[in-house]
Order: C-alpha cells, then structure tokens, then sequence
C-alpha cells in the first residue's frame, strides 16, 4: 500500500494534460474494440480460432465486456490501475495471437503500442484530472 501511495505522490507532481489526454484516448480506443467485438462476433471467433485458443464464447463475451467496461473506467480515470490490471492479460494475448496466427503487422504495432500505454498506465495511475484525484481530494 505504501508503494502506491508513493507512486500517486510522484504521478501527481509530474503530471501534465497530455498524459490525461493519452489515458482518455486508450480508455476510448478499448470501447471501441469492445464495440467492435460484440457487433462483429465472426471476427474475434475467427482470431480465437486461427490461434488455437478454443472457441469458447466465455473467452468472446469476457474480451468484449472486458473491454467496454474496462475502457469507460480508464477513460474516467477509475480505478484506473485495477482496470487495466484486468484488461493486461487481453491484451498480451493480442500481441501474442499475431506470433501464432497469420502476422498482421497493424494489429501486432496496434497491440503493441496499446501494452506500452496499459503498463505506463499501471504504474502511473490515473493522473490529477480523473475521477479518483477528485474523490481523493474530497475525501
């Protein structure tokens, strides 16, 4: 607990609007995928297939659920670090499935740049313009 309490120390002396910026985008861009994901079914079934992962629609339905949630609470700056905690192993699944299947090089540089963001953002956190700066400073 001390070590988060430090890293939110750190993060709110060096924040600045284009680091908030970033976290609303990726909180944004992980809406859409979920979006994407739950109108076009086929699509992520067929990536779950081509990496021989199973079919299961338990793994269709957490990625697309995941992802809509997960994005509107980083986008919100909520428990931002929990969320995207949640939303690690997806995502290096992504990067991972281009390695098994047929090698898309936008989706390997789109899943990549996504993980760098995800893993500054865990240790970051949210950030001074977020939900969780206001409630701490209400409190």
């Amino acid at each position: 607990m001390k070590t988060v309490v430090q890293l939110n120390k750190w993060a709110n002396s060096h924040t600045s609007i284009l680091i908030d910026v970033v976290r609303i985008v990726t909180g944004l861009f992980l809406i859409f995928k979920g979006l994407q994901f739950s109108f076009q079914t086929h699509y992520l079934a067929d990536i779950i297939r081509s990496s021989s992962l199973g079919t299961g629609m338990f793994l269709e339905h957490y990625i697309a659920m995941a992802h809509i949630a997960g994005g509107l609470l980083v986008a919100m700056g909520l428990i931002t670090r929990w969320a995207l905690l949640v939303q690690l192993p997806i995502i290096i699944g992504a990067v991972v499935v281009n390695f098994m299947g047929p090698m898309i090089a936008a989706n390997l540089l789109q899943a990549s740049v996504v993980l760098l963001i995800t893993l500054f953002f865990i240790f970051y956190g949210s950030g001074k313009h977020s939900v969780d700066y206001s409630l701490k400073m209400n409190l």
